[in-house]
């Protein structure tokens, strides 16, 4: 299912509740230490939802460090405000937007895509998207929920805009093709 549009409120707040219940036993925390999440990183998360990976990844960065939660719907903006704020975390910046993000260039040292890509119907506008905010040397984490693990990282790799990097369980990494690497891969 691509959506363009956010889904039904009522939807999200079952959502946001499934997904805080069983952030109990997938340890979120846990995901974003094995990827390498390190103090003073900038983060995006794409997709925020509820916030699973967003507070826990805030934690992390620490106060040197800085997480964008980023969703198109209104009721995750406000949830993970709420959430930031009630865990006393003032490195959380939300954006929402169906795409562009409307950070600068090569801003991001990590983007988190958990559990999102299948539901965008421009995937390769979306990683153009998120190509252009990460930094050199930058990573995409992203798992294939809802996606078979071959179509996922043919999405993720076909306009050559990422490479796969490495696969932990469900996750996968890949790091950012460069600028020359990318203009070749157009002609």
């Amino acid at each position: 299912m691509n959506r363009d549009k956010p889904m039904p409120n009522w939807s999200f707040r079952g959502m946001a509740w499934l997904l805080r219940f069983t952030e109990r036993f997938r340890k979120p925390a846990d995901r974003l230490a094995r990827i390498g999440l390190k103090r003073g990183q900038t983060v995006l998360e794409y997709g925020c939802g509820a916030g699973s990976f967003t507070i826990p990844a805030a934690r992390l960065v620490g106060d040197e460090g800085l997480v964008y939660a980023v969703d198109i719907h209104p009721l995750a903006i406000e949830t993970v405000e709420k959430r930031a704020e009630q865990a006393g975390l003032s490195n959380v910046r939300t954006i929402r937007t169906d795409r562009d993000t409307g950070l600068p260039d090569e801003s991001v040292d990590v983007v988190l895509l958990y559990d999102t890509l299948h539901l965008v119907a421009d995937k390769q506008a979306l990683l153009a998207e998120l190509h252009r905010v990460l930094k050199p040397g930058g990573f995409l984490s992203a798992d294939h929920q809802h996606t078979d693990r071959n179509e996922f990282v043919a999405a993720v790799t076909t306009s050559e805009l990422f490479a796969l990097q490495a696969q932990h369980s469900e996750v996968f990494s890949f790091t950012k093709a460069s600028s020359q690497r990318v203009g070749e891969g157009k002609r």
